[in-house]
């Protein structure tokens, strides 16, 4: 793989440990800031949406930016995000710094998906956006619990000090790795991008994007306080729980682009939307016990990220057949799908928290999954459908 795809990992890595640092955060910062867990939960949901409105939005607005010149950019607006949020007084700040950072977030990865398939052949291209990815999933492994350890002992401040840190280190790797040479996709006229937003068959990845993602998130978002609320572990030991469920996610990711590459995007996926649909189910009935709950969440951990690959493959194969010069524009909005499905599915998850308790969260992330892997199966059906026409 060339070089190029690992300082787009060690950027993922930095922008992961911001994204998914919350999660082991949100009992910490819902004590010292005086609010909700809920409430310390739309944190989770407000980066979501800088996400979702950075991706398709600015994805656009830069299309003439230089490839190089806009990753660094990128990741100077995420490092100042989380300075800021090192430095806010209060929870509208951090507010504020979370829908920053989610910005910059949105971006890097729509058009990072793009690079990484142009710097590699064809039956690569799962693998690569793998690789990229596996910056998130090596975040869950490391940045996440020890970012949650930070937060417990010194502060939730002092968490986002030492993220912003490893931005630093992600500019540099970005400055000395990627290439001058890289060429911007051609830019996408209004049409082309109305096209992006209308066509029936990308909003149908969209959408089965947001559910397989949503549904995660229903409990993953509460995952922390799940874990010593229901299952009993000290607040000591969720640092450890997170650094094993980033081990079973990290070993996802990198068998879910492998999985893609061999078999197809649709196959793939449909086998791992029906796991993680199961394995919510199993949650459900395990998240009051230890030991069934720590060993539920590391099985699940393979296949709760898993999906990533193929998602975001599937829809740039998708694009290039259906709108060939919008196809930044159209990963970018699986971008934002993803991050919408994380905004919805923690809010739901949040609802869930207040109305039906905390326990109740797994089995309705498991329908929401349900409904991606139907949705994905009757993709493969149009699929198939027009392959017999074509021949």
């Amino acid at each position: 793989m060339p070089l190029a795809l690992w300082a787009l990992t060690i950027s993922a890595f930095a922008i992961g440990t911001t994204e998914f640092v919350i999660v082991g955060l949100i009992p910490t910062i819902a004590s010292q800031l005086n609010v909700t867990v809920p409430s310390a939960g739309l944190l989770v949901s407000i980066y979501a949406i800088g996400v979702a409105i950075g991706a398709p939005v600015l994805t656009a607005v830069t299309s003439r930016v230089p490839r190089k010149m806009l990753l660094i950019s990128l990741m100077v607006l995420f490092t100042l995000g989380n300075l800021l949020a090192w430095l806010s007084p209060g929870y509208n700040t951090l507010v504020i710094a979370r829908l920053l950072t989610g910005l910059a977030h949105g971006v890097f990865f729509s058009i990072g998906s793009t690079i990484a398939t142009s710097l590699v052949a064809n039956e690569k291209a799962a693998s690569a956006i793998a690789l990229m990815f596996g910056g998130l999933t090596v975040a869950l492994v490391t940045g996440v619990p020890l970012g949650t350890f930070i937060g417990q002992h010194f502060g939730w401040r002092e968490t986002f000090l030492a993220v912003s840190m490893i931005g630093v280190v992600a500019i540099i790797a970005s400055q000395l790795l990627i290439p001058n040479t890289i060429r911007n996709q051609p830019s996408a006229g209004f049409r082309d991008q109305l096209k992006v937003l209308t066509h029936p068959r990308l909003l149908l990845i969209y959408t089965v994007t947001a559910l397989g993602y949503g549904g995660v998130f229903t409990t993953f978002t509460f995952l922390a306080p799940m874990m010593q609320e229901q299952a009993g572990f000290s607040a000591s030991m969720v640092s450890w729980i997170l650094l094993a469920y980033g081990v079973s996610v990290a070993i996802g990711n990198i068998w879910g682009g492998k999985l893609a590459d061999r078999h197809g995007a649709v196959p793939a996926l449909s086998f791992i939307f029906a796991a993680l649909s199961v394995l919510l189910f199993v949650f459900q009935f395990t998240s009051g016990q230890s030991i069934p709950a720590l060993l539920t969440l590391l099985v699940m951990g393979v296949f709760a990220f898993g999906n990533v690959p193929g998602l975001q493959v599937y829809v740039v194969q998708k694009a290039q057949q259906y709108t060939p010069n919008a196809v930044d524009v159209a990963s970018g909005l699986n971008i934002a799908a993803f991050n919408v499905g994380i905004a919805l599915g923690s809010v739901i998850g949040g609802q869930t928290v207040v109305t039906l308790g905390l326990d109740q969260t797994p089995w309705i992330g498991a329908v929401i999954v349900l409904g991606a892997l139907l949705l994905i199966a009757f993709s493969g059906l149009l699929d198939r459908r027009q392959l017999r026409l074509v021949c």
